[in-house]
């Protein structure tokens, strides 16, 4: 069965995406606690890398593709800014803000990919599409504003917000900047490009950093976490593969839309694995995702 003939192919694999990476943020928010984030990014990267090996064999699919040198170039600077150095920033701001502060600065990504797409795709959306998005974000927002539970000094929290915004504008960049390459490439192939260039900017800047033992030592330091490994798992190369597809099938910015509902599956989460209260403002948020997320979807 192609699987393009599916309806709304594009918008499930979106939707599916934010489920995993809710999910594999709840596990990313556990190895947080002693993997520097370098080691984490560096750690979850090198696990999909080696698993979308087999998984390109298994579907005689090639590693070396006689293409456009500039799609080359797209696909590194996509995985480069996107994945290598974005999610290092994002995994920095999860630490410096928690999970509340952070969801918030991650509603950015909507906005940054419908941003480019006009800039560089010229997508447009529809009316009711655009209210849509603009009830999705309001929902993350609504859900997700909560203190980080902890002290965090005003620069702290600058800073913080800063590598969250960083990481917002690279990750919607390299997607939208990557989607033209996917339009007329294999899926699961890209995916590995991508990987493999945000691997690559990673080893290179480990290389600069004195303390890089001690970054990767933090990995495995005191046994390696089960948190890590099923994060890295879940969210590198399942959600990475997903979140791609959603891109490929249908437009950049309405599944941004849907991806952006993640944030509120994080406290859904929260609550089934790490017991933490679901709020009044957390229903009324998945309330309202929901019904972005279908108008999103159904309002072209």
């Amino acid at each position: 069965m192609n699987v393009e003939t599916i309806p709304y192919i594009g918008e499930i694999m979106a939707v599916s995406t934010a489920i995993i990476w809710a999910f594999s943020v709840i596990m990313f928010k556990k190895s947080g606690e002693t993997v520097h984030p370098i080691g984490l990014n560096l750690f979850k990267n090198f696990i999909a890398v080696i698993l979308l090996v087999p998984t390109l064999w298994i579907i005689n699919e090639s590693i070396i593709k006689d293409i456009p040198s500039k799609d080359y170039l797209y696909i590194f600077l996509s995985g480069a800014l996107g994945i290598g150095i974005a999610d290092t920033f994002f995994f920095l701001c999860l630490n410096r803000l928690g999970a509340g502060l952070t969801a918030i600065v991650d509603c950015l990504y909507s906005p940054f990919v419908i941003g480019f797409s006009f800039l560089m795709l010229g997508e447009v959306l529809s009316i009711l599409q655009f209210f849509g998005v603009l009830l999705i974000i309001s929902a993350v927002l609504t859900a997700t504003y909560q203190g980080n539970g902890k002290e965090t000094t005003k620069r702290d929290k600058i800073i913080g917000v800063l590598f969250g915004v960083c990481a917002m504008l690279l990750t919607g960049f390299g997607v939208v900047l990557v989607k033209p390459v996917l339009e007329n490439q294999p899926l699961l192939w890209v995916t590995e490009m991508r990987l493999f260039s945000g691997l690559l900017i990673l080893l290179i800047v480990l290389l600069f950093r004195p303390n890089r033992k001690k970054i990767v030592g933090s990995i495995y330091k005191n046994g390696l976490r089960m948190s890590t490994l099923f994060g890295s798992i879940l969210g590198a190369y399942f959600a990475m593969i997903l979140w791609l597809g959603g891109m490929k099938y249908t437009l950049a910015s309405t599944a941004a839309a849907l991806n952006q509902t993640s944030n509120i599956f994080i406290f859904i989460f929260a609550f089934l694995i790490l017991k933490e209260k679901i709020t009044v403002k957390s229903v009324i948020g998945i309330v309202l995702a929901v019904a972005g997320a279908f108008m999103v979807t159904f309002g072209a």
